[in-house]
């Protein structure tokens, strides 16, 4: 049993209180565990009564927060995280999810010590039928177990429930070119396959419970979109999307495409942000979405 690990959990306007809370719970139970800490970092939340509430972990034992007022990113606060911990094993969780098991932290510290990246993924809570984040989810939830993640290790890499040993993680921090939404962590990916260090799944899921509304998650997509066209060379090979597209090979279908999204971009979009959602619109509106970036940097 590995016997001292940082907790790192990045927030951004959200209450992570209870999540903490039972992390604190499960490491005091642990009697062979030596050594630990809990850190949130606040990623200079626009709400701050979000950050009023998060600074009370501070008076549990072995926590602690820090309220960082400039935001820096979602790679940039993870290497600040990464840097800030003192113990030979990070455990790296997003503060909007969930501790749903009692046996969580205990099952990452079991794992075998070669084992310098581990991934437990992610289950789905339940949702509204409206919500379109939810519906999304739900649609790709086979996609989750270890079984089939473990399939392409690299690629279904997600940082929202991994360890990595800090060795790793002070060796290949993520790109802080990465300022805006999306594809930090697939890089990450690439980079641990290309210095051959191995990525283990695992079923030690967090669950995912809170969805946001459809507008916010249709703004999010194409923020997501804009970061995969900036960063395409990166990561090609890491994203089906990219992959789909540069595989349209004849012009005239680019074309279509993109004419089908400049007449009823739009529409899509309503729908989807509307009370009625259609998933598949979903895929429609991200192809013609990002072949629009290409036109609009002048790529054919």
């Amino acid at each position: 049993m590995k016997r001292e690990i940082s907790i790192l959990i990045p927030v951004y306007n959200g209450d992570c209180r209870q999540m903490v809370e039972s992390l604190s719970r499960q490491a005091q139970q642990l009697g062979d565990l030596e050594h630990y800490e809990i850190i949130v970092a606040d990623d200079g939340s626009s709400n701050r009564a979000c950050v009023t509430v998060n600074s009370s972990i501070s008076t549990l034992p072995h926590c602690r927060f820090i309220d960082r007022q400039q935001n820096v990113g979602r790679a940039a606060i993870r290497n600040f995280l990464t840097q800030t911990a003192q113990y030979e094993w990070l455990l790296f969780i997003d503060g909007d999810m969930t501790i749903t098991h009692d046996d969580y932290l205990a099952t990452y510290l079991n794992t075998e010590d070669d084992q310098q990246v581990v991934y437990g993924g992610y289950h789905i809570g339940t949702g509204e039928d409206s919500n379109l984040r939810y519906l999304y989810e739900k649609a790709s939830a086979h996609q989750h177990t270890a079984e089939e993640r473990q399939k392409r290790p690299y690629q279904h890499f997600h940082t929202a429930n991994f360890m990595v040993s800090r060795e790793v993680m002070l060796a290949h921090p993520f790109d802080e070119r990465f300022r805006t939404y999306g594809y930090e962590d697939v890089l990450f990916g690439k980079t641990m396959r290309q210095n051959h260090i191995s990525i283990s799944h695992i079923d030690n899921t967090v669950g995912f419970c809170k969805f946001e509304s459809n507008e916010h998650f249709v703004s999010k997509t194409e923020e997501g979109l804009r970061t995969l066209h900036a960063f395409r060379s990166d990561l090609r090979g890491y994203s089906n999307l990219l992959t789909f597209v540069e595989g349209i090979h004849l012009k005239v279908v680019r074309g279509a495409i993109r004419l089908w999204h400049t007449l009823f971009g739009k529409l899509e979009r309503r729908n989807l942000c509307g009370k009625h959602p259609r998933i598949r619109l979903l895929k429609i509106y991200k192809i013609g979405y990002y072949l629009k970036l290409r036109t609009e940097n002048y790529e054919l």
